[in-house]
């Protein structure tokens, strides 16, 4: 239990619908004993990472002043910039050695959505730079297809009907981020960690992380292992919604980021996670008269709102408003 599980997930983009079975078992496994994988074999090339990589390197290197005219805390729908010690992941530790740039599915202004204020839905807030908006929003894009195809594997291993992730994914609150993790000499402290450890908030989370390192993972006997970087692969891992619907069969680990000496570190998470209404209840193959259902239902919204208080101290004040 010393090294994550490397799934090649070729066949689900095959003619073969035969072959969808023996990938959905290995990612079942995974889900079981880590919570944690590795794939290959996705569709997002290596030309995509790397002009985000470029486009990330030099948003972050802007002046404070220029990436604070999209700053995440002026926002009701957490869209933007979050400058460094903005989030604290770990409440025993000193907020997180680390900067973002956070968007989600883009709903204009004019949307019956954003006119009733619901919480997480509003329009995108990009920086002025040639060719981000364009490639932010495709891969946005692209992630959500390519974490739906995994949805749909673990639907087999679950038992559930095959489309039931896509039918609450319409209009989801998927997550893309940006994160630049400064080097470990500019912590204000030896306990500032550039990620706190933490487990994340909602179904399924999809990182690409650059050949820096510092990921790690908290493995069942409660040590700590590298998930370092391998080229041509997205880390997986499941978070406390899909814990839920999975009555605890699928694990949501804890892991943090130890940032790197001497360089800095750049990474991509992309956060999947459903339309806000959905409900958020026991799936029916995951509970029996031996397993009852663990948690009370609640929505993706209410959910995930619970959380954000307890990362983003401007969350807190917001919800008291």
């Amino acid at each position: 239990m010393n090294q994550l599980p490397i799934i090649d997930i070729t066949p689900l983009y095959s003619e073969d619908p035969t072959a969808w079975p023996a990938v959905a078992a290995q990612i079942d496994l995974a889900c079981r004993e880590w919570g944690f994988f590795y794939i290959k074999g996705h569709p997002i090339s290596t030309a995509r990472i790397d002009a985000l990589l470029d486009h990330a390197k030099h948003f972050f290197a802007q002046p404070t002043a220029e990436k604070l005219k999209i700053d995440i805390t002026q926002t009701r729908h957490h869209r933007g910039y979050g400058a460094i010690a903005t989030e604290q992941l770990d409440p025993s530790k000193p907020s997180d050695l680390k900067e973002t740039f956070d968007m989600g599915l883009h709903l204009p202004a004019g949307h019956p959505d954003v006119l009733a204020e619901k919480p997480l839905r509003g329009p995108n807030r990009h920086p002025s730079i040639p060719g981000w908006e364009a490639l932010m929003e495709q891969h946005y894009v692209d992630m959500q297809a390519l974490a739906q195809t995994l949805l749909r594997a673990m639907s087999i291993a679950l038992g559930i009907e095959s489309d039931f992730f896509d039918t609450r994914f319409n209009d989801p609150v998927s997550v893309l981020r940006m994160i630049h993790y400064p080097p470990r000499h500019t912590a204000s402290s030896e306990e500032q960690q550039g990620a706190g450890a933490h487990t994340d908030y909602g179904c399924i989370t999809l990182l690409y992380q650059d050949a820096a390192g510092g990921l790690q993972v908290r493995n069942v006997k409660g040590g700590w292992i590298d998930a370092p970087p391998i080229e041509g692969t997205f880390v997986v891992n499941l978070g406390d919604m899909m814990a839920r619907w999975s009555n605890d069969r699928y694990l949501s680990t804890p892991h943090r980021v130890i940032s790197p000496l001497g360089v800095d570190r750049y990474s991509m998470p992309f956060f999947a996670e459903p339309h806000p209404d959905t409900r958020i209840e026991c799936l029916p193959g995951c509970q029996d008269t031996l397993h009852p259902a663990k948690y009370p239902a609640t929505t993706c919204a209410e959910f995930l709102l619970s959380r954000f208080a307890d990362t983003y101290a401007y969350r807190r004040e917001l919800e008291t408003v």
